[in-house]
């Protein structure tokens, strides 16, 4: 019969206490009471627990720094990952240095290099929406080091991931739009690459065929450059050419550049042209008219990628834990850009 090896979770069940608090007692903790270490470690002789010599060498060679990779620092929704990300990685005794791809794949590649080269225990990222093969990526991980995606994710690669439901995200926005009385609804989607481009796209595809609306691939653009300029030129397209009456965007800086675009081309809003847009970035609720969006939880997140990140670092197992995929819920915020029937000020 094959031997079982006493593991910390072992110690944990047996004392009713978590694994991480273990495994700081039985490094001497200075945040553990002396009450704790000392039933830590009786329970630990009684079961004859052994560490292992693998986990003990890297546990002499870590850092505890975590690497963190972002499109862009200026992005609010990535503003309030980074807080998610740092509260829990302060709270579990970990540094961050962050760093920013500025949406290029040759930056993103530089700074896998940089954080490696600065000894980082993991790292936390967000691919840029020029990223389309992951070679760099997959070299980071057989070099031994743990990626937690958040957002922005890499199917491909077997890694954790936290996301929000971009599908239903952008299904609530078409089907609020629907519900207002708009029936040929464009949608300004982001890069083809990005799952959550993807994602966000068929939630609109899906809303519209549930409504009984045909889907007209005319009244879709990629704004592949994800920024306003793009936006606002793509949507004085659409209202040239093919007369949408309302507009679905991937994030919120489209969407104020769609309600520029439409106030140009003299269409009011939300009378005669409605516009949701998804991130729910401060500039959201202060606009004229307010836009209606949907809510990213980027706090939660960024705590979520943090934990999963730091219970691969600190897991006493000899194989590699198994990939977990998080998705936190979307919540639409209606305001003034999508309330066709608000009265005229």
């Amino acid at each position: 019969m094959k031997r079982h090896t006493v593991t910390i979770k072992d110690i944990a069940l047996k004392l009713g206490i978590s694994p991480s608090t273990v495994s700081r007692a039985l490094k001497d903790h200075v945040e553990i009471s002396q009450e704790t270490k000392d039933s830590v470690k009786r329970v630990a002789a009684e079961l004859n627990y052994q560490p292992n010599s693998l986990a003990l060498s890297l546990r002499y060679s870590k850092s505890n720094t975590i690497g963190v990779i972002i499109p862009e620092i200026v992005h609010f929704f990535f503003s309030t990952v980074i807080s998610g990300i740092e509260d829990v990685a302060h709270a579990r005794g970990y540094n961050i240095i962050i760093t920013q791809s500025n949406e290029s794949v040759d930056r993103e590649i530089q700074n896998i290099q940089t954080l490696f080269n600065n000894r980082v225990d993991g790292v936390l990222m967000s691919i840029s929406k020029e990223t389309e093969s992951f070679e760099h990526l997959e070299a980071l991980q057989k070099r031994g080091l743990p990626i937690v995606f958040f957002d922005r994710i890499v199917e491909e690669m077997h890694c954790s991931q936290v996301t929000v439901d971009d599908f239903m995200g952008g299904y609530q926005a078409t089907e609020h739009l629907i519900k207002q009385g708009y029936k040929r609804i464009a949608h300004l989607a982001g890069p083809h690459n990005l799952h959550i481009s993807i994602d966000r796209m068929n939630g609109y595809k899906k809303a519209l065929t549930d409504n009984d609306l045909a889907v007209d691939d005319s009244l879709i653009i990629e704004d592949s450059a994800f920024n306003e300029g793009a936006a606002y030129q793509a949507t004085r397209h659409l209202l040239t050419h093919y007369h949408p009456d309302a507009l679905f965007a991937a994030n919120d800086i489209s969407a104020m550049a769609a309600i520029k675009a439409a106030k140009a081309y003299g269409r009011a809003v939300p009378y005669d042209f409605g516009v949701v847009g998804f991130s729910n970035w401060q500039f959201s609720s202060l606009t004229q008219p307010s836009i209606s969006t949907i809510e990213q939880p980027g706090f939660e997140m960024g705590q979520r990628a943090a934990e999963l990140l730091i219970k691969e670092l600190e897991s006493e197992e000899t194989e590699m834990l198994p990939p977990e995929h998080v998705i936190l819920p979307t919540r639409l915020i209606a305001r003034d850009s999508s309330h066709k029937d608000r009265e005229k000020g």
